[in-house]
């Protein structure tokens, strides 16, 4: 395999946009929405979050999905747009940098990184429990549940690396299972509560409501569990550089994606919550989806929403190496990562090097994982700031978007309101959360998010001095009135 040097790019006179060296016009914009989906894996997302949401917004869970869908697709259009004036890989990175500051870009490069690492290791750790939930199979076994977790992600890994349009197709053929799975047994859920069944609660007034049933659910827990079910959305532009019309299709992609999520989030939130009794639905929520698919239907369609999971968790874990191994590559094109990082295989046009070493991460994680106890206990934690560092670039992004376009703000009233007023408030609305986030959060995971943080302001000097990379001397750039 030969790889292509990396261009280093020049200063700030130079075009925005490095050149594409991945593979151009690969993909098309319905394929890019379905990445976008994938990363963000609705049926194991729901899996995980259904009696949680359930419980804290008091039943109220679908009006707060509808009410988080707002500023998520708020931060959607932001995306479109930033994708307009500059599109490649390192997104936000490039954004922020351009728009604010190069040291803020790289601090958000690195959350990216950080972020999508973190959260396909999640998925990882349980790829063996959910494919051996396909056979009834609750194996405990180590060994059993490292071997199948490893192959799997080798596979995953080897799609990755072959090409975008072999990662796209396998992409599209796991979402129309998964999605018709739990569409339909959404809808069923929905029509079985409503049919008054034995065993169902009921739909009242509180369902419709942000304060849920009899006004006891807390609309801030409830948001920030929405915030972590929504991200990954973003994985659409990661790729910008393999769509077709790659500076128009991507922004498009990331804005379809948040609408389709607020179907696949809020139909099964309103449509399953309600086919057991509120006991029933915590006592089962390590396997909550399973376990309603089994009332429903029997042991045929538990095996049926089983083996929707796992394609959930195997497609998240696919787009996981595909979006990180282009983060990297899209820093590592301006030196801010190491040069090896941004290298592009001749023969299948990816950053093969990269997501080799993504995967050869993911696998190590997941063996270290399941072998040790104490790594297990300081993973969990990592875990579960993911969302707060998803939210954490949102903002940024939104930030960038607010500089950048800012002479266009003051040209009119719907400017205004439209690249001003609405990307502020979102930007406040993850601001709110980050710190509702950070108060109920534990010290072990406020210390994660420190580390974080800590860990890549080493690799900003080591970057800026030890790299030298010229990232560092580009100069602020900002849009004409006139632009999009």
């Amino acid at each position: 395999m030969t790889d292509q040097p990396v261009s280093i790019i020049p200063g700030p006179t130079q075009v925005a946009a490095i050149p594409a060296r991945l593979e151009p016009n690969a993909i098309g914009v319905a394929q890019d929405t379905i990445i976008g989906l994938a990363s963000s894996a609705p049926a194991a997302t729901m899996a995980a979050t259904l009696a949680t949401l359930a419980a804290t917004a008091a039943y109220g869970g679908g009006a707060v999905v509808l009410l988080c869908a707002v500023p998520m697709l708020i931060l959607a259009n932001c995306y479109r747009r930033l994708n307009l004036w500059n599109a490649n890989c390192g997104a936000s990175f490039e954004w922020v940098g351009r728009a604010i500051s190069p040291y803020l870009g790289f601090i958000v490069g690195w959350l990216m990184l950080a972020g999508c690492l973190i959260g396909t290791s999640s998925v990882v750790v349980v790829l063996a429990p959910a494919i051996l939930a396909v056979f009834g199979d609750s194996s405990s076994s180590t060994w059993a549940n490292i071997g199948i977790s490893t192959a799997i992600t080798i596979v995953m890994l080897i799609i990755a690396i072959v090409g975008i349009r072999i990662t796209a197709r396998t992409q599209v053929a796991l979402a129309v299972v998964e999605y018709a799975v739990l569409l339909g047994i959404s809808i069923w859920g929905l029509i079985y509560v409503i049919g008054h069944h034995p065993g169902t609660f009921p739909i009242t007034r509180g369902w419709l409501s942000l304060s849920g049933i009899g006004g006891k659910g807390s609309l801030a827990s409830g948001l920030l569990i929405a915030v972590f079910m929504f991200s990954g959305w973003d994985a659409t532009v990661y790729v910008n550089e393999e769509v077709k019309h790659r500076r128009v299709n991507p922004g498009k992609a990331a804005v379809y994606a948040v609408a389709l999520l607020v179907i696949m989030y809020a139909l099964p939130q309103v449509g399953l919550q309600g086919v057991v009794s509120p006991a029933k639905l915590q006592a089962n929520s390590s396997d909550l989806l399973v376990y309603i698919a089994q009332v429903l239907g029997g042991s045929i369609w538990a095996k049926i929403m089983a083996f929707a999971l796992a394609l959930s968790v195997i497609a998240s874990t696919n787009t996981g190496i595909v979006i990180t191994a282009r983060i990297a590559y899209g820093m590592a094109s301006h030196r801010a990562l190491p040069p090896v990082l941004g290298q592009v295989s001749r023969r299948y046009s990816t950053p093969a090097i990269g997501s080799i070493i993504i995967g050869v991460i993911l696998i190590a994680v997941t063996w270290f994982y399941l072998l040790s106890d104490s790594i297990a206990n300081v993973f969990s934690n990592l875990v579960d700031v993911t969302g707060l560092l998803f939210a954490i670039f949102y903002l940024l992004t939104a930030l960038a978007a607010i500089t950048y376009y800012r002479r266009r703000i003051i040209s009119s009233a719907w400017d205004a309101v439209l690249v001003g007023i609405l990307p502020l408030a979102s930007a406040g609305f993850l601001g709110w959360v980050i710190v509702k986030s950070l108060q109920v959060a534990p010290m072990t995971q406020r210390w994660s998010v420190i580390g974080i943080v800590a860990a890549g302001l080493v690799l900003m000097v080591v970057a800026r001095f030890g790299l030298r990379s010229p990232f560092f001397q580009i100069a602020r750039e900002s849009a004409p009135r006139n632009a999009d």
